[in-house]
C-alpha cells in the first residue's frame, strides 16, 4: 500500500459554488471521496490538503517527502506563477501528477503556462473529475513499475 498526498490549491474549496459552468457542480469533498476510492481499488490511500495560502502548500509537499509515494497537485492559479511550488515538487523523489478540472489551454492566455508541469510527471486536464481518476492509474502503473 502506498500513500497518496493530494493537494489542492486555492479557491478549489469552492468548488461546487464557484463558476459552475466551468468547474461543474461537485464539491471538493465529492473530488477527494472520489480520489480515495479510486486509490482504494489499487490498495493505496490518499493523504487529502487544500489552502489558499501558498507556503502551507510548499509545507503540506515537504511533509509528504519520505512519507507519501506520489503527489497528485491541483494547484489552481498558483499553476501559473508559483515559483516555491515548483522549488518543492522538484525536491520530491516519486511520481507527480498535475491535474486540472477543466483545460487551462482553452481558457484565457494567461492560463496557457505552467510552472508545475516542468517538475510533473505528467499533466492531466480538461476531464473535469474523471482526471483524478486518471492521476490514480498513473500513479498506480508508476508505483507498480518502480
Amino acid at each position: 500500500m502506498a500513500l497518496i498526498t493530494l493537494l489542492h490549491g486555492p479557491n478549489l474549496n469552492l468548488l461546487g459554488q464557484r463558476e459552475p459552468h466551468i468547474y461543474g457542480t461537485a464539491t471538493l469533498d465529492d473530488y477527494v471521496a472520489y480520489t480515495i476510492t479510486a486509490a482504494q481499488e489499487y490498495g493505496h490511500e490518499v493523504h487529502a490538503f487544500q489552502s489558499n495560502h501558498e507556503g502551507q502548500l510548499v509545507d503540506a509537499i515537504h511533509a509528504a517527502r519520505g512519507a507519501s509515494e506520489a503527489i497528485i497537485i491541483n494547484p489552481g492559479a498558483f499553476t501559473h506563477y508559483a515559483w516555491s511550488i515548483h522549488d518543492a515538487l522538484a525536491a520530491f523523489n516519486g511520481p507527480i501528477v498535475e491535474v486540472h478540472i477543466s483545460n487551462p489551454n482553452a481558457r484565457e492566455p494567461w492560463r496557457h503556462t505552467s510552472v508545475i508541469a516542468p517538475v510533473s510527471t505528467g499533466s492531466i486536464m480538461g476531464f473535469g473529475m474523471l482526471g483524478y481518476r486518471l492521476a490514480v492509474e498513473v500513479v498506480a502503473a508508476k508505483l507498480s513499475s518502480a
